[in-house]
């Protein structure tokens, strides 16, 4: 039987950087709800908006991007709740990132760093430290608030070419810029690269770390698409989109920060920065794989399907074997994840989180109350489902105490698996 599938209704959405008709579908992950909208208990009873998660990529430029649904004030709001201090890995990563930038491009007292998105003060708290100048932009007053009660200067604001020109009048032009998890959050990405290019000093570096869409669809982690992820980036479509706007890519790195990330090394076109032969060996790693054709995608959106299919197996399968299963960690890809998968308390009692922010409150979509980690010890459950799975080394080790009344966790992706 021949069985017709209409099309997604309605006009086909354009692309966000070169305006290319977008008709690849590379997933669709039903409807979701936002992912940080935490579900607070006065308002468990009522209804919350879920929207189509669905995510393209374009044939032109090959950026792989989300439908424009929301716009990013209505998804970073004053009470935003993820604070990237509560991760010792994270800080970790950050104080790192920080001793090799001022090594690498000889940055000290009377250096300018700025971050875009500066959340918390987790990183720029290192600068300081050295005896950088800098200021923070985060445009999310919860976290922007808890950096300045570190006394870094922040100013809370979307950043974008025109704030970059106010910046600039006011005499900052920055020796560094970063720009960490923030690119593939913002829905006018050529805007957001302008600005770069408007703050940085001529010899100046940016540097742009970011989910690499290479190992996002290798490790089948499509839970890292949520509707507040507008982009999904590769060394492939970042070149284009930062030739647009007179930047060159001359180095790149590959860190396994947030399960597998790219980090871009940016300066202006007609600076001195010699070219690593990295960009070339990261190129041809991309196009062995297919990102410059459409197979893979096509051939992805199957194996995604796969590994829900896994993960459900394994949960029925232990449920029926009347095991206890808690969730670890609140992020924003266990809303993908749960709510795609259709797991609720039926499968999963409650999760937990470090973040008091997130404790007392629900998890959206599926429902899934967030208590502090201190519930774990007390519920004694067999297993412990790792949610977020990119630091699921530090987790265990948070948590090795389960072991000593037999329990073990389970990590979702790339294929469901039950480890000591």
């Amino acid at each position: 039987m021949n069985i017709s599938i209409p099309a997604t209704p309605g006009v086909a959405p354009k692309c966000r950087h070169c305006g290319h008709d977008l008709v690849l579908k590379l997933i669709s992950l039903g409807l979701s709800p936002v992912a940080n909208d935490y579900v607070e208990p006065a308002d468990y009873m009522k209804a919350e908006p879920f929207y189509p998660l669905e995510a393209f990529v374009c044939n032109e430029c090959r950026l792989v991007q989300t439908r424009d649904l929301l716009a990013a004030s209505d998804i970073f709001r004053a009470d935003y709740a993820y604070f990237s201090s509560h991760s010792s890995s994270w800080l970790g990563h950050a104080s790192r990132y920080v001793d090799y930038m001022s090594e690498r491009f000889h940055l000290g007292a009377g250096s300018r760093h700025v971050e875009i998105a500066s959340n918390d003060g987790y990183l720029l708290q290192y600068s300081i430290a050295k005896g950088i100048n800098c200021l923070g932009i985060e445009p999310c007053e919860s976290v922007a608030v808890a950096a300045r009660q570190k006394g870094i200067e922040t100013r809370i604001e979307f950043f974008g070419q025109k704030y970059a020109e106010t910046l600039r009048g006011e005499g900052w032009v920055a020796d560094l810029i970063t720009a960490n998890n923030v690119l593939a959050h913002v829905p006018d990405i050529n805007d957001f690269v302008a600005g770069t290019r408007v703050l940085l000093a001529p010899s100046g570096v940016a540097t742009f770390e970011v989910q690499h869409l290479l190992t996002l669809m290798q490790r089948h982690q499509f839970d890292t698409i949520y509707h507040e992820h507008f982009s999904y980036l590769s060394l492939i479509a970042g070149q284009r989109i930062f030739a647009k706007a007179g930047l060159r890519v001359f180095d790149v790195e590959l860190p396994e920060t947030h399960g597998g990330s790219i980090r871009f090394f940016v300066c202006h076109d007609g600076a001195s920065h010699p070219e690593s032969q990295r960009v070339a060996e990261v190129l041809a790693k991309e196009r062995a794989y297919g990102l410059d054709k459409d197979d893979i995608y096509i051939a992805w959106n199957e194996s995604v399907k796969e590994t829900k299919r896994d993960l459900l197996e394994l949960l029925v399968s232990l449920k029926r074997q009347s095991k206890t299963i808690v969730g670890y960690g609140a992020p924003a890809k266990a809303v993908t994840l749960l709510n795609y998968c259709g797991v609720g308390i039926d499968f999963i009692d409650f999760t937990v989180d470090r973040a008091p922010s997130k404790q007392g409150r629900y998890l959206p979509g599926v429902r899934i109350p967030i208590m502090p980690p201190e519930a774990i010890f007390e519920a004694k459950p067999d297993y412990v489902l790792i949610l977020p799975w990119n630091i699921k080394q530090e987790i265990k080790a948070q948590m090795e105490k389960i072991r000593s009344w037999g329990g073990r966790f389970i990590v979702p992706v790339p294929k469901a698996t039950i480890e000591s």
